[in-house]
């Protein structure tokens, strides 16, 4: 428990960073986003970058469920959920090859050991399956990557649990998306996909094995 209280303010102040400039300069960035919504970027270009950025979250600590709404607000559900999944499987696909390659040292530069070792117990348990529960879960989902390649996962075991899993998630968060921009809802919209991961990864702090 002391352990959760120490990571959860963390976790907060990573993911509202994308949200706290609609609480200070919440005018100017709605019309900043009026501008954007009648003089749109390129579907590629956009397309393009929500990829890269979902492609780096196992690496970089990027708010996932925040890109993965506004995917969905700016291309619209169904071409947000194909650039959003596109994205997920290849983060996903990049952290469990270099696991696979590197083993251990290199998994411990991006996760807790402790998380690690979480995901170890939760994996011995479930086997393949750990990929699938902890798939939506922040932390947890890129330590059960990191541990199936660690342990030399088959990728015909490994693809099948990440590719459906990401669909289901890369449907939801972009169908919130686009809902929130149709309704004008985005800044309320921004604040549910931080709010969401951070309760769930609260939970599986609490509640997962030790």
């Amino acid at each position: 428990m002391r352990e959760l209280f120490r990571t959860l303010p963390l976790m907060c102040v990573v993911l509202l960073v994308p949200v706290l400039p609609f609480l200070f300069f919440g005018g100017r960035l709605e019309d900043w986003l009026r501008g954007v919504a009648e003089d749109p970027p390129s579907v590629a270009a956009t397309a393009t970058l929500i990829i890269g950025l979902l492609a780096t979250d196992i690496l970089l600590p990027i708010p996932s469920s925040v890109v993965s709404t506004l995917s969905g607000w700016q291309l619209g559900w169904w071409r947000g959920t194909i650039a959003t999944w596109i994205g997920m499987n290849l983060g996903a696909i990049i952290g469990f090859a270099l696991a696979r390659r590197w083993g251990q040292p290199f998994a411990l530069w991006f996760s807790s050991g402790e998380d690690l070792q979480r995901m170890q117990t939760i994996s011995d348990r479930y086997g393949p399956y750990v990929l699938v529960i902890t798939r939506a879960v922040p932390v947890f989902a890129e330590a059960s990557v990191l541990i199936a390649g660690i342990h030399q996962l088959s990728w015909r075991r490994f693809l099948p649990a990440v590719v459906f899993s990401n669909l289901g998630i890369a449907i939801a968060y972009s169908v919130f998306g686009d809902f929130a921009e149709r309704h004008q809802w985005l800044p309320l919209a921004l604040g549910v996909s931080v709010a969401v991961p951070v309760l769930v990864a609260a939970a599986a702090k609490r509640y997962l094995p030790q």
